[in-house]
């Protein structure tokens, strides 16, 4: 009888511990990064904009952490994708550049990455949206399971677009698999040739619907050329002017079948990249083109999401994180009024450049943590990048991760403190940059100081720029020669970091 008792009670004990296990590791908060596409610092009305309201947007904003001085890692999507789901340098990887649809994945499977990081700390993981990391190693064959991918780094789900929209194959990927094939239409891709037959926009412009500028004159699909080459496969071509909605409803489903542990959700949201294709209720709403209008599609899909999180009962169990891969760029391969109709509005705020450039419009982008209930309203002026998440999220949820060039700053995100980071290295195509307090220097380069076909100052110089940011936010003085000392010792900490002689890393 006296063992009964003591194995009764030893088993109500063990029942305890694993309640107790089971509502911790409920009571960890989902996390939620919403990631945009070519959104500029100055593009919503938070930051500053007067001609575009972005009443959703502005909420992550207003009630959550504003940072004025967060990161991108680049100033263009691969690279800064890469960094953020790695936590390592982009510069650190060659291949880390705007990639082809066809390109092998660019991320090590033995590689940490931020989805693996909390599934060991017992999340479930899911991507919905752009990936443009790569696929496959080299020479996928599309009509079977596509491997390596999303899945064999980290996340449980997966439901992308390969690469851009601009960008074949135009299909989705559901966790390797092209979503909706049909076998008996194989789909083919190539970035070399063209296939027998297909029209392209070069060669037939009068079946397209949009005009391309420069480069996206290959297989038309939708009416719209693109990057690339695509035969076959048409019962699984995307619609363009539903990718939205589509997206929104794939986010929102995860929420509501996974609600019950906890989850990492990273929505990538393909607005406001070219072509841009507003659904039908969004034409004509902001008076800019179609570039104004999907992102006011954008602030409704994440007006919608929010709601769908609160209305499954675990908004206040949420931290969002929000950011957009890198600057704002107008003209980037079609002519969709972007520059006509762009009136009074500032894309890139007060910054200078834009996507492509070593500018801080480049890699400053909108930044914000949200998290109801838990992070107090607050505007902070502290250094961060999007690739302090890995470190900083591993703190949250007690795991370790590891070492990259990903710093902790948890205590910024929740708003606990503006110290921020010392120092920051940014890359605009394959060129590097420094960013510490208040100082931005970038080194001499070879190339071309404007972009031929954005129109975006690229940043590059043949002489030592530096720039004393709180004084100078649109880095208009060049302080390089009237300020030798601070020069030179920003040049030592950079070279420090980048681990080689300046000499060596002209390009």
């Amino acid at each position: 009888m006296k063992i009964n008792k003591q194995v009764s009670f030893l088993m109500f004990l063990a029942a305890l511990l694993i309640g107790s296990f089971g509502q911790a590791q409920n009571s960890k908060p989902n996390i939620v990064v919403i990631y945009l596409d070519d959104l500029g610092y100055g593009d919503l009305s938070a930051y500053g904009a007067t001609e575009l309201q972005t009443p959703n947007m502005d909420v992550l904003a207003n009630d959550g952490v504003k940072f004025t001085n967060g990161y991108a890692t680049s100033a263009t999507c691969t690279p800064s994708r890469y960094g953020l789901l790695t936590g390592v340098y982009p510069w650190r990887n060659a291949k880390a550049r705007i990639l082809p649809g066809s390109a092998p994945l660019i991320i090590s499977t033995k590689q940490e990455t931020l989805p693996k990081m909390l599934k060991r700390a017992g999340y479930q993981t899911a991507i919905v949206g752009k990936w443009h990391l790569g696929l496959g190693a080299g020479n996928v064959n599309w009509n079977e399971h596509i491997s390596p991918g999303p899945n064999e780094v980290g996340f449980d789900d997966a439901y992308i677009l390969a690469a851009t929209q601009d960008r074949t194959p135009t299909v989705y990927i559901k966790d390797g698999y092209i979503d909706g094939l049909d076998k008996k239409d194989p789909i083919y891709v190539s970035y070399k040739k063209n296939f027998e037959g297909e029209p392209t926009g070069k060669d037939n412009p009068e079946l397209t619907t949009m005009k391309w500028h420069h480069g996206h004159n290959q297989s038309i699909v939708n009416g719209i050329p693109r990057i690339g080459y695509m035969k076959g496969g048409k019962s699984a071509v995307w619609s363009d002017i539903d990718m939205a909605d589509h997206f929104l409803a794939k986010a929102q489903a995860y929420v509501k079948s996974h609600k019950n542990k906890p989850f990492f959700l990273y929505y990538a949201l393909q607005q406001p990249h070219v072509p841009r294709t507003p659904n039908p209720r969004f034409v004509g709403k902001s008076g800019m083109g179609p570039r104004g209008d999907v992102i006011l599609e954008a602030d409704w899909c994440i007006g919608e999401f929010m709601k769908t999180l609160k209305e499954e009962g675990v908004l206040e169990n949420t931290l969002v994180v929000f950011s957009s891969d890198n600057g704002p760029v107008l003209q980037d391969g079609y002519y969709d009024d972007a520059i006509e109709k762009l009136g009074k509005h500032t894309p890139a705020g007060k910054l200078r450049g834009g996507k492509y450039s070593l500018f801080e419009a480049g890699t400053r982008v909108p930044f914000m943590a949200y998290w109801k209930g838990t992070i107090k309203p607050k505007v902070s002026d502290a250094l961060v990048c999007q690739i302090d998440l890995l470190a900083s999220l591993s703190k949250l949820v007690g795991v370790e991760a590891k070492k990259t060039d990903s710093e902790d700053m948890l205590a910024e995100l929740l708003g606990k403190s503006k110290k921020g980071r010392n120092n920051l290295v940014i890359e605009a195509g394959g060129r590097t940059a420094y960013r510490t307090g208040d100082w931005a220097m970038i080194p001499p380069y070879k190339g071309k100081p404007l972009s031929w076909n954005s129109f975006i100052e690229t940043g590059i110089l043949q002489d030592f720029q530096l720039y004393n940011l709180k004084k100078d936010l649109g880095e208009t003085n060049n302080l390089a020669k009237s300020n030798p000392k601070k020069l030179k010792e920003l040049l030592a900490e950079f070279e420090a970091i980048r681990g080689k002689d300046y000499s060596k890393m002209k390009k």
